[in-house]
């Protein structure tokens, strides 16, 4: 596997139409329970006229990966009828209170049994509205050229999600624990990655702190 040691920018030009493209799910993980909120439901907060799941949800639709699957877990009945209408597979995660590494492999489960031979997932979560299908997208494309089996995302001084993981990961993703997500992963193939700088992708909403300083891009 080869290095990438630069960072990339999140403007690259997309690769060329002739290239064959892979086939890339989508996992939106949805099902925490908002506890910083003091339990109130973040999926629902409001952000240029839409609920951040429906927001997110759209994201995804709107990108290049098929197919979609959005894992909920608390409140996931109240939160269905946010997506029930988008062209995705909304799925559950009876164990969400497990954390985080439970949704993402009952999200790849339902990926694989639509799509079983998927090249690649890319995971993003419901409480990121900045990210576009843009920045999906050029995820997908560094990971068209076949160099890297870990895209992530660089933003201030951290990496993260959205990340798109190759299908020689998978098994990894079965074998997580906890509430890392694919933390674990990334930090085991981080020399190996593709970074992509994605300022976007800084902003998540876990504080009340962190939700009025999204509102502050409602104009942006």
């Amino acid at each position: 596997m080869n290095k990438i040691n630069n960072t990339i920018s999140s403007k690259n030009q997309p690769l060329a139409s002739n290239i064959q493209r892979s086939k890339i799910g989508l996992i939106l993980l949805a099902a925490g329970a908002s506890s910083r909120l003091e339990n109130f439901l973040k999926q629902l907060l409001e952000f240029r006229g839409k609920t951040l799941l429906r927001h997110t949800a759209e994201t995804a639709c709107s990108s290049k990966c098929q197919p979609i699957c959005v894992v909920l877990g608390a409140n996931a009945e109240k939160l269905r009828t946010e997506i029930a209408d988008l062209p995705l597979e909304i799925t559950f995660n009876q164990n969400w209170k497990t954390g985080l590494s439970s949704s993402l492999q009952e999200g790849l489960r339902t990926l694989l049994e639509i799509e079983p031979k998927i090249a690649a997932v890319c995971v993003m979560l419901a409480d990121q509205p900045l990210v576009t299908s843009s920045i999906i997208n050029n995820l997908t494309d560094v990971f068209e050229r076949g160099e890297n089996p870990l895209i992530i995302c660089q933003y201030a001084e951290a990496t993260g999600v959205p990340v798109i993981l190759a299908r020689s990961l998978f098994d990894e993703i079965h074998e997580l624990k906890g509430d890392a997500g694919a933390k674990k992963i990334i930090q085991k193939h981080f020399a190996f990655a593709a970074k992509l700088f994605v300022p976007e992708a800084a902003l998540d909403v876990d504080t009340w702190e962190d939700y009025e300083r999204l509102k502050s891009f409602e104009e942006k």
